[in-house]
């Protein structure tokens, strides 16, 4: 009798989700907003749109509530993607970047507006979901 016991110590399998037909648009050059427009459940895009009003100067509360879609909406396809609420949601995966990236802005989005318990559980969920993505977006 072989032991499974080596692959439950190795935790859930990394999620990686499909690709985004937002990005490519966003790659293109295509406005945030009318993205989101088109793609609605697209967690780039509303990242993208979250990134574009921090770098516009918006207000924080408004960076926040973009991210926050953004972030939703990763949850859900992380969900349908067979994700159990934990585990690695790798960086390096290209189509993992837009909840990555929601959830850093979100992080960063709440601190600004002193939800530090906010600030902490999404900054922390991040670094549990990739490292590699706390490491590059905080």
């Amino acid at each position: 009798m072989t032991s499974n016991f080596g692959d439950l110590m190795a935790g859930p399998p990394p999620t990686h989700l499909p690709a985004d037909p937002a990005d490519a648009e966003l790659a293109g050059g295509d406005a945030p907003a009318a993205v989101v427009r088109r793609h609605p459940a697209s967690p780039a895009a509303w990242a993208a749109l979250a990134q574009q009003a921090q770098d516009a100067g918006a207000d924080d509360v408004t960076v926040y509530a973009y991210a926050r879609v953004g972030y939703h909406r990763s949850l859900d396809m992380l969900r349908r993607n067979g994700w159990k609420g934990h585990g690695p949601v790798p960086w390096e995966h290209e189509p993992n970047r837009g909840f990555l990236r929601s959830l850093a802005l979100l992080a960063l989005a709440a601190r600004a507006i002193g939800e530090t318990e906010e600030w902490d559980r999404c900054s922390t969920f991040l670094r549990d979901s990739s490292p590699a993505a706390a490491d590059a977006l905080l």
